[in-house]
C-alpha cells in the first residue's frame, strides 16, 4: 500500500502458538524500540494482538520482519495513513489471553470459530429477515458508532459477554447469528465459544469494522457514526455514504460523536462532549472533578493566560 501521509498505523493479530512468549515478548519489544515504532502489543502463547504506528519506513519494515517470520508469514495488516505517531510509548507485554474471555474451557479460534463472512456478504446477510447481528465490543464502543439494527449487550468488558449471552439468547439458538468487533479478533473467539454453546449458524465480519469501512464495494454502508479505535486517534469514521451521528453530548445532549477524557487524570473518564461543553464544564465528568487540584484543563488554562 502506497501511502500519501508519512506515518502509519497497523492494527493486526494472529492467532498461533508462540512458545516461550514472554521471552518473545521482551525480543519483540527491543526490535519495535529499535524501529522507532510506538503502540501496544500483547503476547501470548495463543498468538500477537497489536497496534503500532510509525513512519511509512519503518512499518513496512516491521510488516516485512514478521512476514519473513513463518509463524506470522500470513498475517493481516490493517493500514491506515497518518500524520504522526498514534501513540506515546511503546508496550509490548505478555498476557495469558490476547483478548481476555477467561472462559473455563478456552477456545481456539484454529480448531473452531464462526464462518468468515467478508464485507459484501455481511452487508447482504445483516439486511435479511429473522437474523440476529451481535455488537461483540464494549458498551462505550457501542455508544459512538455500531450497525443498524445491532444488539448492544451493554458489556463492560469482553469477558462478561458469555455470561450474558447465555442469559439473553440461549432461546434464539436456530436464528442465524452475524457477530462483529473492530478488527476481528474479538469475534474469532467469541463465535466459537457460540457453537460450543448450540448455536447451529454463526457467522463472522472477516477483518472486522476497519475493513468493512475500507472495502470500496460497500464503503461502510449501514454502519452508523464513528468506530471506537484503542489509540490517541480515538475514533475513525467507517460510512463514506453518509454520515449519521449516534451518541450525544454527555452534557447538553445535542448529537455529538467526540470522545474526551476527564480533566482530572485520578478520573480520566472517556466520554462524549461536544466543544462547547468541553469548554463550559471544563472537560471534567462531575463537580468533583472540575474542582479537583490537579484538573489539568484548569491548569492549561492558567499556563495559557500566565
Amino acid at each position: 500500500m502506497e501511502s500519501k501521509k508519512s506515518y502509519q498505523i497497523l492494527l493486526y493479530y494472529k492467532y498461533v502458538h508462540i512458545e516461550n512468549h514472554e521471552e518473545f515478548a521482551a525480543e519483540h519489544l527491543a526490535f519495535c524500540k529499535e524501529l522507532g515504532l510506538k503502540g501496544r502489543i500483547l503476547v501470548a502463547e495463543e498468538g500477537i494482538n497489536g497496534t503500532v504506528s510509525g513512519t511509512v519506513e519503518q512499518t513496512n519494515k516491521y510488516m516485512e520482519t514478521i512476514h519473513n517470520d513463518p509463524r506470522f508469514a500470513d498475517m493481516e495488516f490493517k493500514i491506515d495513513e497518518a500524520d504522526g505517531h498514534a501513540f506515546k510509548k511503546m508496550f509490548v507485554r505478555p498476557r495469558k489471553e490476547i483478548v481476555s474471555l477467561r472462559l473455563e474451557n478456552d477456545i481456539n479460534p484454529n480448531e473452531k470459530t464462526g464462518k468468515y463472512l467478508s464485507p459484501k456478504e455481511f452487508y447482504e446477510e445483516m439486511q435479511k429477515e429473522d437474523v440476529i447481528v451481535l455488537d461483540a465490543r464494549n458498551d462505550y464502543e457501542y455508544e459512538i458508532g455500531h450497525f443498524r439494527g445491532a444488539i448492544n449487550p451493554g458489556v463492560d468488558a469482553f469477558r462478561d459477554l458469555p455470561k450474558w449471552v447465555k442469559e439473553n439468547l440461549s432461546e434464539h439458538k436456530d436464528k442465524k447469528i452475524l457477530a462483529y468487533c473492530t478488527g476481528g479478533i474479538r469475534c474469532e473467539k467469541l463465535t466459537g465459544f457460540l457453537l460450543e454453546e448450540g448455536f447451529k449458524d454463526v457467522g463472522q465480519l472477516h477483518g472486522g469494522i476497519i475493513m468493512y469501512g475500507k472495502d470500496e464495494e460497500v464503503q461502510g454502508e449501514l454502519y452508523d457514526g464513528k468506530c471506537y479505535v484503542f489509540d490517541e486517534r480515538i475514533s475513525v469514521p467507517i460510512n463514506k455514504k453518509e454520515n449519521i451521528i449516534v451518541s450525544n453530548c454527555y452534557y447538553c445532549g445535542k448529537k455529538e460523536d467526540r470522545y474526551v477524557n476527564c480533566a482530572n487524570p485520578d478520573c480520566n473518564r472517556q466520554h462524549v462532549c461536544c466543544e462547547e461543553c468541553e469548554e463550559k464544564y471544563q472537560r471534567s465528568c462531575s463537580d468533583e472533578c472540575r474542582a479537583h487540584p490537579r484538573n489539568m484543563y484548569r491548569r492549561e488554562l492558567q499556563k495559557q493566560n500566565a
